[in-house]
């Protein structure tokens, strides 16, 4: 992997190759960039990617959204991520959960990507406990319906309870399903959906300020439209998919397009891995 963006000192050699350096740090060497490439630690991963730090008024909430694209639009391939991802790509979807206090996934997503609870690893021990997290982040279900199975794993069996974000015209018998299940139950809108600004601003009340998103697009599109969303951590895969699969965000156009600014690209075989945030 090598870093193409921000450019300086630690990220351009001046050796004859005169390409990009890989990791952080690594000095000028025999045959320019491509020499230089290597697999980047989890370590480095996750100072490349951490969440900005709290102001002086403490942390306030942030939420960033990790999605994959291929060249042509396409989000998912015969419905899941995993086919247009790469091994890279799942080291940094690792890495950003192991920084997140909770993830934020839409009920479908849930089904067809068949969620589990995320899992402690030991790798960001440390980093969770110096900035005060738990041993994993919680996983945060946005559902109007709370058409769910709750006998997965997820609900009966996470390190950290499952939460259910519904508004509070939900069913009470799938309610009362959930909680049995061990879930917490947050209201976050006053019908049957969720008010995207109100999960956020529900998700930080529980103290869950580090917030990522995994989608899916009718989740991501929501976010974005109510102006939720800080960053967007999005790999581009060198991969056509063609057919009719869904973009990363999907929903009603916004009335004026969302400009966020690039504070970060990497490269590794042809995959571009950038985080843009909101100006």
């Amino acid at each position: 992997m090598r870093r193409l963006f921000p450019v300086t000192d630690q990220t351009v050699t001046t050796d004859s190759g005169g390409g990009p350096l890989g990791a952080p740090g690594e000095g000028g060497g025999e045959g320019g960039g491509a020499a230089q490439e290597r697999e980047w630690s989890l370590d480095e991963l996750a100072d490349a990617y951490a969440y900005p730090e709290p102001g002086p008024g403490g942390p306030g909430p942030w939420l960033r959204a990790n999605m994959v694209s291929t060249l042509d639009g396409a989000a998912q391939h015969d419905g899941r991520s995993q086919p247009i991802s790469t091994a890279t790509d799942m080291r940094i979807f690792g890495t950003l959960r192991g920084l997140a206090d909770v993830v934020v996934v839409g009920a479908e997503t849930v089904r067809l990507e068949g969620y589990r609870p995320a899992r402690a690893r030991a790798e960001f021990a440390a980093r969770r406990e110096a900035a005060g997290q738990g041993p994993a982040p919680a996983v945060a279900v946005v559902t109007a319906s709370l058409d769910l199975d709750f006998s997965l794993p997820l609900f009966t069996s996470p390190l950290v309870p499952t939460l259910i974000l519904t508004g509070a015209a939900a069913a009470p018998d799938r309610v009362a399903a959930a909680e049995k299940a061990g879930a917490r139950v947050v209201i976050a809108g006053d019908g049957m959906g969720v008010e995207p600004d109100r999960a956020v601003r529900a998700l930080a009340g529980l103290g869950h300020t580090r917030m990522l998103t995994e989608g899916g697009p009718r989740l991501l599109g929501q976010f974005v439209a109510a102006g939720v969303l800080d960053e967007l951590c999005l790999t581009l895969s060198p991969m056509l998919a063609v057919g009719d699969a869904q973009r990363i965000a999907g929903g009603p156009s916004v009335a004026v397009p969302r400009r966020f600014a690039l504070v970060s690209l990497l490269e590794e075989e042809g995959f571009l891995f950038s985080r843009y945030r909101r100006p």
